[in-house]
Parts: structure tokens; sequence; C-alpha cells
């Protein structure tokens, strides 16, 4: 399992971000400072209000200190190609849904350590291990930023060659990140069984929760539907790929999915159930909001 947790993965992982790069150009980044309110609320709710929501859920319900603390790294992660995905699918704002994501991929090389080690210091207490916060901002670096800017500068360089890449690149990104999961599953079946209804119902609670929060904060400051949407899937769904990569980092063992990454890898199939569900509703919603909108101009 040495080369799963150590080649394998990270390189994976690189090439879901590079995907994800290609898609974007220096525009997307600009497009921050044109809509800062939509940023501000996507933001904090990513950065701040997702962990603290998740570090309350873990206050209520008791769960080993390994796997609370694997629920705790997924709340640091941010939102991915899935979350930009969903937001099409649910008629959001993709540019602001990729410029969230872009923004906080690239600041996750700073959070995820940090957090990490206040997160293991609280949840494994003696038992935690020795984190090199260094290290793991490097490999960070190494197998999200660097290749998101990398995909970035290529979409600038040859527009016309990602155009042509970009949809194989996506496909192959959701094949890996599906198979990363399903791979790590499958390999630690045992495990899973004897804590998926312990920590199932925590990773529901929390996708719900924050794709409650990330719409209603947005509402709340008055955005519109599509941006709402957007703001949603980026602080409701997250990159459970960095999840058990980050978890495997930090455990430095041959297990194939050591326990800090069990949460993210259920989360990774736990949050389709309720990322489809709030698909159908946010497009009822938009189908809705339109149809009064055209009464009212007609009337």
């Amino acid at each position: 399992m040495d080369i799963v947790i150590k080649l394998i993965l990270p390189l994976s992982l690189a090439f879901i971000m590079f995907s994800l790069g290609i898609t974007l150009t220096f525009q997307d980044f600009k497009r921050v400072a044109q809509m800062p309110r939509a940023f501000s609320v996507g933001m904090i709710g990513q950065l701040l209000v997702l962990p603290v929501i998740a570090f309350l859920i873990l206050q209520v319900v008791t769960l080993d200190p390994a796997l609370a603390f694997g629920v705790m790294l997924l709340s640091f992660a941010p939102g991915g190609a899935t979350s930009n995905m969903f937001t099409r699918f649910s008629g959001g704002s993709v540019a602001l849904s990729v410029s969230l994501t872009a923004i906080t991929s690239m600041l996750c090389v700073l959070t995820v350590p940090v957090f990490a080690v206040m997160a293991a210091d609280y949840f494994l207490g003696t038992a935690v291990p020795k984190i090199n916060v260094t290290s793991i901002a490097i490999s960070m670096t190494l197998i999200t930023a660097i290749p998101v800017a990398s995909g970035v500068a290529l979409n600038h360089i040859a527009p016309s060659f990602t155009a042509k890449i970009s949809k194989a690149a996506s496909v192959l990104a959701i094949f890996l990140f599906t198979l990363i999961v399903l791979g790590a599953i499958a390999i630690n079946w045992d495990v899973l069984v004897a804590n998926i209804f312990e920590l199932g119902p925590v990773l529901v609670l929390l996708n719900v929760i924050m794709l409650v929060v990330g719409y209603g904060s947005a509402k709340l400051i008055k955005l519109s539907h599509a941006d709402s949407i957007a703001i949603a899937t980026e602080v409701g769904i997250q990159n459970a790929t960095l999840g058990i990569t980050v978890g495997a980092l930090i455990a430095m063992s041959n297990e194939a999915l050591p326990p800090y990454s069990l949460a993210s890898a259920i989360y990774g199939i736990t949050m389709y159930g309720c990322a489809l569900l709030f698909v159908v509703w946010a497009r009822h919603k938009g189908r809705s909001e339109r149809a009064m909108r055209i009464q009212t101009e007609t009337s």
C-alpha cells in the first residue's frame, strides 16, 4: 500500500487540481474584486463557519478521537471540481463557484496545516502524531496550488489546446476521484462497516447544515439565487480527495485508508445523495422565481 499512499494518491489529487486549473483564467481571479460581498460570505463560510459547525457537531456526537479528527480535516478542505459541477447542475453562478474554489484551494496550503495541528491537539491529546506543518504545507503546495497555477498558466498560453482537453480532463478527474474513494473503501471494507453508522449521520448532518447555511447567508445579504447556489455548494461540498490525502500524510502509515482519512472517504459517497437533493430543490426554486418574475413583468 506504500505506493498508493506516497505516489498514486498525491498524483491523482494533483491531476484533479490541474483539471480545475485549465478551466480558469486570470479574469476568474479578478472577478473576486468585482463581487466582494459574494466572495466574502463564501470565504467566511468556507474557512471559518464550516470548521466551527463541524466542531460543534462533534461536541454533541461522541466519536472515536481519530474519527473526530478526520471529520475536522474534511471541514478544513476547500471545495473542488465537484462543487463546480453541482453548481452548474443547480443553475448557480459557475463563475463565482470556480473563483471561490480557485482562491480557497490556494489558501488551503496555509490554513489546513495550521488548523490540523490545532484539531489534533484538541481531539487526539496524548495520542497526537508529530505533525510537521512545513512538510504538510510543502506537500499541499505540490499537489494543490502548483497544479492549479500550472493549469491556469497553460490555459492562458494555449487556450485552444485547453479547450480541447478540458472536457476529457474533467471526466478523468471525476473518474479518479470516484476510484480513490471506492478503492479506499473496498480495501478497508471491514473498517467502513464498523464505523459507517457512527460517521454517516455526522457527515450527512454537516453536509445539510452547510448547504442551508451557505444558501441562507447569501440570501441574507440579498445575493441572487444563482450566486446563493454557488456559495451553498462551495461551503457545503468539500474536496474529499484532499481530506483523504491530508489524513494519509499526517498518519504516515502504509494503510490505504488510515483512520484520519475515513470520514473523507465516506463523505465522498454520502455527499452525492445530499448534493443531488439540493440540485433538485435549487432547480425547482429557480424555475419558481423565474415564473414569478415573468408574471410580475407581464401584469
